[in-house]
């Protein structure tokens, strides 16, 4: 891995490490949810879960499809909700050591 690379890599990282971020993705892992959906499920304002969702976009965690006058989220691919599941679940283990 080069060092683009690991900081590339470090910067995605830096993306899931705010609370507000971590908790869109994790609601829209199931399903394309919207915006205004979003907010009310992680108590967030609109204006917030809009500007979180940029940034999401832009590092290719989520992506968007229009449903009539609306966007729909929901995660870029299975690659995100994998790094997302396999933590939740590193979460809930013991350590033995």
């Amino acid at each position: 891995m080069t060092s683009l690379d690991t900081t590339l890599l470090a910067e995605m990282f830096k993306m899931l490490g705010d609370p507000s971020r971590l908790r869109i993705l994790l609601t829209i892992m199931d399903a394309p949810i919207h915006v205004g959906d979003i907010a009310q499920r992680t108590g967030l304002s609109p204006s917030l879960v809009s500007h979180h969702l940029r940034l999401l976009r832009a590092a290719r965690f989520v992506k968007a499809e229009r449903h009539g006058r609306h966007m729909a989220y929901q995660l870029h691919d299975h690659h995100i909700t994998s790094i997302l599941q396999d933590m939740a679940s590193h979460l809930g283990e013991e350590d033995h050591l």
